[in-house]
């Protein structure tokens, strides 16, 4: 019994790295895709320390270091740029150009699918996210991560999430060009939204209390408590629970959405 779940575990991650492999050989041919996914990120960041004041001013006049803010935010750009917005390109040009109807033919099941065309982005925005994270500390002069597990679950969680989003976004988007406008909104709403350009401590609160219904604001706000522990001295993962809930909640209404209602024919 043992052998044979062991085959078929290995049988699975055979196929997921054949087609990985595969999609990562197309997103290095694709030389905009390219741009976004290694040049966009990394280049927010340093337009943004260029450009943006040492400290935000929150609520009551309080003094917010923008170093964290940039730093956990461009964490946030990889996961939009690298993985939402590439995805939602890849998903339609492979369904457009019948590839995925193909795919189906054989012995990968959907989710492998939708798995195995994820793996590459998702492998280099967790690169990009460590090269982030080294930036911060070694360049920045920011402290060691306070708790590096619930980071690495934000960072997780937050791919799994854009990587289900791009899967549904692809469900209205009719040809590759488009998904230029239809990556949109959740990338303005995120930017702006979710802490990843203005912390939630700088805007009034009650817009505060609206953005954290945001899909990416409870797994950007895993990430920061990573980095920067809970306020006040409080325990951090008890902190954490309510951005845990909120971002698993996120996390499973996308991929049941994206199981169950990708778009497999071409609109063609």
């Amino acid at each position: 019994m043992s052998t044979n779940l062991s085959s078929a575990t290995s049988a699975r991650g055979n196929r997921l790295f054949a087609l990985g492999r595969a999609e990562l050989t197309m997103l290095m041919r694709n030389r905009s895709a390219l741009f976004s996914a290694l040049v966009l990120p990394l280049g927010s960041l340093v337009i943004m320390y260029s450009f943006v004041p040492s400290t935000f001013t929150g609520e009551g006049q309080v003094r917010v270091d923008s170093r964290p803010v940039l730093v956990t935010g461009t964490i946030g750009m990889v996961l939009l740029f690298v993985v939402y917005s590439n995805l939602v390109g890849a998903f339609v040009a492979r369904r457009e150009g019948m590839v995925l109807k193909r795919l189906r033919t054989g012995s990968l099941t959907d989710g492998e699918i939708l798995a195995g065309t994820a793996l590459p982005a998702a492998a280099v925005a967790w690169a990009q996210c460590g090269l982030v994270i080294g930036l911060g500390i070694g360049v920045l002069g920011l402290v060691a991560p306070a708790d590096p597990a619930l980071l690495t679950i934000g960072i997780l969680v937050g791919t799994l999430l854009v990587a289900a989003l791009a899967a549904c976004t692809a469900n209205f988007t009719r040809s590759v060009e488009m998904a230029q406008l239809t990556t949109m909104p959740l990338l303005l709403v995120s930017v702006a939204g979710s802490g990843l350009a203005i912390p939630s401590a700088a805007i009034p609160s009650w817009l505060a209390e609206w953005c954290a219904y945001l899909p990416l604001t409870s797994a950007m706000d895993l990430v920061r408590a990573g980095w920067l522990g809970a306020p006040d001295g409080e325990a951090v993962w008890p902190a954490a629970l309510p951005d845990l809930v909120g971002a698993g909640a996120w996390t499973v209404a996308a991929v049941w959405a994206a199981r169950t209602r990708f778009r497999w024919e071409a609109r063609k």
